[in-house]
């Protein structure tokens, strides 16, 4: 079943990691926070982590959790990060009706942080399109 004909997992209440809300603002920038912890949303084309492309994890950065490998990024020239493929349970997904529209939001499976919105238009072998905010990851080279 595709991601928008109700194969979405449903976000859990609670994540094996969890902070109080002064604990994530001592811990994250700013603009951390907002993606992270508000759902929001970085300007395109604003992140240094589009243009990485050394081998390397990149990972949560509220709580460090390993998500993404540099070899599932691709330029999808949408301005934001994007990988085909999360590691495995590394990641959830849930519906977000925001914005007059449907869509799957994706969060960090250990914190359930924000990180962005995953798309059924992306390269193969998944056809899946990780639309992440560079913003809400670290990148570690290898």
């Amino acid at each position: 079943m595709g991601l928008f004909g109700g194969g979405a997992k449903s976000e859990p209440k609670t994540f094996p990691i969890s902070k109080t809300d002064e604990e994530w603002r001592r811990i994250l920038t700013p603009d951390q926070y907002r993606v992270l912890r508000e759902h929001g949303t970085e300007r395109a084309c604003t992140s240094p982590l589009d243009h990485e492309k050394r081998p390397g994890a990149f990972e949560c950065a509220g709580c460090g959790n390993p998500l993404f490998v540099g070899k599932t990024k691709f330029n999808s020239g949408t301005g934001w990060p994007s990988f085909c493929d999360p590691l495995p349970g590394a990641v959830g997904t849930t519906v977000d009706n925001s914005h007059f529209m449907t869509r799957t939001e994706v969060h960090c499976a250990q914190c359930g942080g924000h990180l962005g919105h995953v798309f059924e238009d992306g390269p193969a072998p998944t056809g899946l399109r990780y639309c992440m905010n560079g913003v809400a990851m670290r990148f570690v080279p290898e």
